[in-house]
């Protein structure tokens, strides 16, 4: 009964947060207006400036953030109990996260949809800006190595090659209905909707085995390597990048938004009708071999509270995108409060679905028995799968949808940070002194280049002979939390300027700067000793010293405003 009386609170918390907290920064902080100029609509090219309905970009916005992030980070940070993971997840998210998505949006629209690392440029100078884009191209590349090493295994024999078949189908049908609403002016919900149906179609006649019977096609048997799917994603990434966004992005980002809201339904649905109760502790702060629960919960859980990804997001594609500012709360705020709803989600399906709690110590008693990645996606699949059991699905029909769902929304996250890269790049460019290869750089096809061959480094990276994905997972962490804190300096140091109080942004910049400089530390000190971890060693180093020098560079701006020397945006009229 207990997990579900926490449900039911959380519930309301996110609601009241929504109503009054968001309201509050909405009218009273930001004071956000209801205007159509904005970026999407002043530098409408048709391809990355896409003027867009709420209900569209919510989608995108939703399926772009809500990676494996939310899922993965919980799944793993449950090894210290479930209370100090639930706490963080819901509070981080409310106090935190949702603050620094929907103050990034704000920032880029009001600045004709500039990335967080241009905003750098106008709010603490040119130093800063190429100190802040040199961060992001190491938390991205960090990022989706890990998300590619993931996907390698979901679709790998080890784990559902049967989302192989949907998986495939999903792009197809989406870039048929970029095509068809953008360029024809189908209704994107009506057809959409109906191509939805026609894919859950798929996946249901797949595991009832009547498209094997029928073709003689089993997906389940395909042996294909998962350094051979891992390939497949970099080329999927790379060609994804280049796309306009009407063409993939909207359409296949809206049928996911679909499949989220349906799957989190649904599941909370299934959790409310199963007898569930925690055969997790608490709390467990000291587990074998694992690091110390402070910093390192905060860092683990990461995109379940706050993510330093989502302002490159919300400042890289989403910005550019919305229709007016005050669609910001929604879509900003709203966002973030859905995917902490994911992150409560990943707790609940490992923590609850174990007989007891000696089963639980199976798989989370030590730091080394959590063998890998894939293996703590997969206990979130099972245990999610049991929740839709309670609905009338058989268990490889409801584990086969919640794979096609992780599946989904880890390939939105990989092809939209593989764009954010690309952007990331083509600005990095502008800081080389040689004319030709700086044209070069801006060709959106050589930088999605760079772009893949970075990711696909950290994904084939490997220590001692074996996948690196745990540590890189560790220092993916306290760099995305890295960036999140800087994104809410930005924040802090823009209503600064402007006479608002900044203390909804400073207070929580404070906090996660701190965590994350901790814990980047620790990590210090643990590549030392760690064999095979020397790059791991100089990137971490990198990492804190362009956080040292941007905190200054902070504090020297914060300065300058105070002799009214107010920054350069261009807000809109």
């Amino acid at each position: 009964m207990l997990p579900k009386i926490i449900v039911l609170v959380s519930f309301l918390l996110y609601y009241l947060a929504y109503r009054w907290y968001a309201g509050l920064l909405d009218k009273k902080i930001f004071q956000l207006r209801n205007t159509r100029d904005t970026p999407a609509w002043k530098q409408n090219d048709g391809v990355d400036y896409v003027p867009t309905r709420p209900s569209v970009l919510l989608g995108h916005h939703f399926a772009s953030i809500a990676g494996l992030g939310p899922i993965l980070g919980p799944a793993v940070a449950v090894i210290w109990g479930w209370l100090p993971a639930l706490v963080w997840v819901i509070f981080g998210a409310i106090f935190i996260g949702a603050v620094h998505d929907f103050s990034a949006l704000v920032l880029s629209v009001r600045a004709k949809g500039l990335s967080i690392g241009s905003l750098t440029e106008s709010l603490l100078g040119k130093r800063a800006r190429l100190l802040f884009l040199l961060i992001i191209f190491f938390l991205v590349s960090l990022a989706m190595g890990v998300f590619v090493i993931v996907l390698g295994f979901l679709f790998s024999p080890a784990g559902y090659p049967a989302v192989t078949a949907p998986s495939s189908l999903i792009m197809i049908v989406a870039m048929i209905l970029g095509y068809l609403t953008f360029k024809k002016g189908y209704s994107l919900t009506k057809w959409g909707s109906l191509a939805f149906v026609v894919i859950l179609a798929v996946i249901f006649l797949s595991e009832s085995g009547i498209i094997t019977e029928q073709t003689g096609v089993n997906f389940s048997n395909v042996q294909i390597s998962s350094d051979s799917f891992m390939i497949i994603m970099l080329f999927y990434a790379f060609a994804a990048s280049v796309l306009p966004v009407w063409l993939l992005l909207q359409s296949r980002d809206f049928l996911n938004s679909i499949l989220l809201f349906l799957g989190l339904g649904c599941l909370y649905l299934g959790f409310f009708f199963t007898s569930t109760e925690f055969s997790a502790p608490a709390l467990q702060l000291a587990p074998e071999n694992a690091p110390d629960v402070f910093p390192f919960l905060f860092i683990t859980i990461a995109c379940g509270s706050i993510s330093g990804f989502h302002a490159l997001v919300s400042s890289g594609t989403t910005a550019k995108q919305l229709s007016t500012e005050k669609d910001a709360k929604l879509i900003g705020y709203g966002s973030m409060l859905g995917e902490s709803l994911l992150g409560l989600l990943a707790i609940l399906a490992t923590t609850t679905v174990f007989s007891s709690q000696d089963e639980w110590k199976m798989y989370y008693g030590d730091w080394k028995s959590l063998a890998g990645l894939g293996n703590q996606v997969q206990i979130f699949i099972k245990g999610g799968g049991k929740f839709l059991t309670s609905l009338g699905l058989s268990l490889n029909i409801g584990e086969s949808l919640l794979a096609f769902l992780v599946v989904s929304f880890a390939l939105t996250s990989l092809d939209s940070a593989t764009r954010l890269l690309r952007y990331n790049i083509e600005e990095l460019s502008e800081y080389v002194p040689a004319k030709k290869l700086k044209s070069i750089l801006q060709n959106r096809y050589i930088s999605s280049i760079i772009a893949v061959i970075s990711i696909g480094f950290f994904a084939f990276f490997k220590m001692n002979g074996q996948p690196a994905g745990k540590v890189l997972w560790q220092l993916f962490g306290t760099s995305n939390q890295l960036l999140g804190g800087l994104a809410l300096l930005l924040a802090s140091v823009y209503l600064y300027s402007r006479n608002k109080n900044p203390l909804y942004t400073l207070i929580p910049m404070i906090l996660i700067l701190n965590l994350s400089l901790i814990a980047m530390g620790e990590n210090m000190i643990k590549f030392t000793r760690m064999p095979g971890a020397h790059l791991l060693f100089i990137v971490n180093g990198i990492l804190m010293v362009l956080t040292g020098w941007l905190s200054i560079e902070g504090i020297l701006a914060a300065r300058r405003f105070k002799n009214n020397k107010i920054v350069s945006l261009d807000i809109l009229t």
